[in-house]
């Protein structure tokens, strides 16, 4: 009877071997791994009584094995496992030191300790998947001297540790996966490259899930890379630089904020660049960047050098959508005017002569190119929320360059032919009812466009004489609409309940400084809508009014005809006020008139362009006004700064180290425990940019206030009684619990919504 369990247990081990030997031989004669393996699965497992299996492969580094990635896995929790090339994990330690691991308990730090002081179990995939992991039987996958991944077995069925025949059972497997991912490279490396070799390299895919993308691609007529990327979750950089490696040249994404290249679209006609699927982006010198789908059709390329020849011609890649993208920014219907598209305005400029000398004795002329062409640049600036149009002439036969301003940085919109430059000029002072024939002196002006071109803006137009007898214009789009609600406003808790605490005072003097667009306007709006109720006469006088509300009677000051602030204030103080509202306290009589019109039961809000809060009192004193008197007006002085922030679509959290919080720290100051007191910990998380689509690749979209707020204090007045130094001024508004604009920006760093450049780069102290 004994015997006869022998040999039946005997045959069992016979068949057992002989049954994973075939299943070996399937791995040395598959062409593709990664199907064998889907194949095969439940075989695998079943032979092993396991209940997960997973397969990793050695990702290179910049050359070195860095990570261990998982090619293949049975459960759907994750779709990928990645863990360090390094003895610290399970699998890692298998791979790293060519050992075969069997632990019969993960969570035992004895157990694993006995193997190696350095294996740790790491159960955040435990606790991401709800899985439990105990019985662990890891080995490496070499073939020769080559280290090629790891083979991991998770829980045997009948909850013990993997047995003696497993372990043998695994280092068969194992080189039997050896032999084959290395026939597979050698295979792979052999064949014709494709442009998606770079997502197989770092499997980001599978070949079995590109040959399905590739067919259903073809079926439903749909480019590839929409399919990768919505279907297989593939990050569009990933595939830029998949196509950028195949075809060896740079990879260009669709950016809204391209300028136009109007003097490269000039002779060719939009369905032809539409077509054949390519599109200029810009001159650069004697040098032109074309993108376009595929760099390596000859045929494209000679019919595009033919277009422009005695040009150097730099080719880069891009998506076919993207490059019909980029097409329809540079010629969009939407900015018709008169049904004119960009390309056709610029070619038309391209076919007039290019010795124009009295070109403004015709841009008034309603079906003028430069009518069409100047509504165009203000339409477009409208439409992407700048808040300055720059026209920039060159000398000689340089093109002219226009820039737009958003959020705060200039970039270039579009490039004029050079003969067009003094019409330009002309037509934008026509508009602005200047004089077009005065080019030696600068000269003010606005624009009401709704007559011009159907919206309802209004620019402010400044020309300046430049070298070469140039002249340069620049116009500013100002704000129009309801003001902003001041808990908007971007203010910290201090901040905002001292601001808001000195407007509803029954008098005296706020005000706001700053440079030209740090939103000192905005912030006096916001400030008067707070208190703007029927039971308060508010007047303001401005230059211009940018923003109207309801209830407030608004004044257009006219210093030409001798109505300039200092005028408009002394008539207002007959007008029965409450509130008044001055626009800029640009002398001292201005800011005379406005601190007696405060001491005699006023509250009166303006503005001035000064650097910091303590500084604009000195500003003051220096231009003559009564100390005494100052003092007893003061409520507050609010400095304002307009600060980029993180896009809120791609900004990315991120632990700093222990340098980058010190850092921090020391560029708030001293008072750093006192007013934030944010300990460094391993839970501290900041932002960074990233770049995306919503904010053209910049990381950054919108703007953010940081203030700086002085408050009229007994020990301020004082202070201002005695005529004090700037500096002794700005120790007593910390000490009253003034924040400065960069310490105001660093707590904005550390709530998530700005980072250290950008504070930087508004703000000083």
């Amino acid at each position: 009877m004994n015997q006869v369990k022998s040999t039946n247990s005997t045959d069992n081990e016979a068949n057992y071997w002989k049954r994973f030997q075939e299943m070996c031989n399937k791995f040395h004669a598959a062409s593709e791994i990664d199907e064998i393996l889907i194949d095969l699965k439940d075989e695998i497992i079943s032979f092993f009584e396991a209940e997960r299996l997973t397969v990793y492969v050695v990702e290179p580094a910049d050359g070195l094995a860095k990570y261990l990635v998982s090619r293949f896995k049975s459960g759907n929790e994750t779709k990928e496992i990645r863990i360090p090339f390094q003895p610290g994990s399970i699998a890692g330690y298998a791979a790293s030191k060519t050992k075969i691991v069997n632990i019969a308990n993960a969570y035992d730090d004895d157990e694993l300790s006995k193997i190696s002081k350095e294996i740790k179990f790491d159960n955040r995939w435990d606790k991401l998947t709800g899985f439990t992991t105990k019985a662990v039987l890891a080995a490496p996958i070499t073939f020769k001297t080559f280290i090629l991944g790891a083979i991991q077995f998770i829980n045997r069925k009948d909850g013990g540790r993997f047995t003696k025949r497993d372990e043998q059972s695994l280092i068969e497997l194992a080189k039997s996966l050896g032999i084959a991912f290395y026939n597979q490279k050698k295979l792979s490396a052999r064949t014709k490259p494709t442009r998606f070799d770079y997502l197989l390299e770092r499997n980001l895919i599978t070949l079995k899930e590109l040959d399905k993308a590739i067919v259903d691609s073809r079926q439903r007529k749909d480019p590839i890379e929409n399919i990768l990327i919505k279907e297989y979750g593939i990050q569009k950089r990933d595939l830029g630089a998949s196509l950028s490696q195949f075809y060896r040249v740079p990879f260009v994404e669709y950016n809204e904020k391209t300028p136009i290249p109007g003097e490269l679209l000039s002779n060719i006609k939009v369905p032809f660049m539409k077509s054949n699927l390519w599109v200029p982006l810009k001159s650069d010198g004697n040098k032109i960047i074309i993108a376009i789908d595929n760099p390596n059709d000859l045929q494209k390329i000679d019919d595009i050098k033919s277009l422009f020849t005695a040009k150097n011609i730099l080719f880069c890649v891009a998506f076919k959508k993207d490059i019909l993208d980029f097409i329809e920014l540079f010629t969009k219907k939407e900015d018709k005017i008169n049904g004119v598209e960009i390309d056709q305005i610029v070619s038309q400029m391209e076919q007039e002569s290019d010795d124009i000398i009295e070109a403004e004795k015709n841009v008034g002329e309603e079906d003028s190119v430069i009518v069409q062409l100047v509504n165009k640049i203000i339409l477009d600036a409208y439409k992407r929320n700048a808040s300055d149009i720059h026209v920039e002439p060159y000398p000689g036969k340089n093109n002219t360059e226009i820039r737009f301003r958003v959020d705060g940085d200039c970039a270039l919109y579009q490039t004029i032919p050079y003969s067009y430059r003094n019409a330009l000029s002309s037509r934008i002072k026509i508009m602005a009812d200047m004089d077009i024939s005065e080019r030696r002196k600068p000269q003010d002006g606005k624009i009401k466009f709704k007559k011009y071109g159907g919206l309802d803006i209004e620019l402010r137009v400044a020309t300046i004489p430049t070298q070469g007898e140039m002249e340069d214009v620049v116009m500013r789009i100002l704000a129009s609409g309801d003001p902003l609600p001041l808990d908007k406003m971007g203010f910290s808790k201090r901040n905002y309940e001292n601001f808001t605490s000195a407007i509803e005072k029954p008098y005296g003097i706020v005000l706001v400084c700053g440079p030209t667009g740090s939103g000192k306007t905005t912030t006096l709006h916001s400030g008067l809508a707070y208190i703007n109720k029927p039971d308060t006469k508010i007047w303001t006088a401005e230059d211009p009014v940018e923003i109207t509300q309801k209830g407030l009677r608004q004044v257009q000051v006219k210093p030409k005809i001798g109505f300039d602030f200092a005028a408009a204030l002394r008539a207002f103080l007959r007008a029965d006020p409450d509130v008044i509202m001055v626009g800029e306290m640009r002398d001292q009589e201005t800011a005379h008139i406005g601190i007696e019109a405060s001491l005699t039961g006023h509250l009166v809000f303006s503005t001035l362009h000064t650097n910091s809060a303590p500084e604009t009192i000195t500003r003051l004193l220096d231009m003559g006004l009564d100390p005494f008197n100052f003092a007893d007006a003061i409520l507050c002085i609010l400095a304002q700064r307009l600060g980029r922030t993180l896009c809120k679509t791609c900004k990315q959290s991120f632990h700093p180290s222990k340098a980058e919080y010190d850092e921090l720290v020391r560029e708030y100051g001293e008072t750093f425990t006192k007013n934030l007191n944010i300990p460094y910990t391993d839970k501290l998380t900041l932002n960074k940019p990233v770049g995306c689509e919503a904010c053209g690749n910049s990381g950054y979209k919108g703007r953010i206030g940081l203030h700086e707020l002085l408050m009229g204090t007994d020990e301020m007045k004082q202070k201002i009684q005695f005529k004090s130094k700037m500096e002794v001024i700005r120790e007593q508004a910390i000490k009253d619990g003034m924040t400065t604009l960069k310490q105001d920006g660093i707590e904005k760093i550390f709530a998530g919504n700005c980072n250290l450049l950008q504070i930087r780069t508004v703000c000083i102290k």
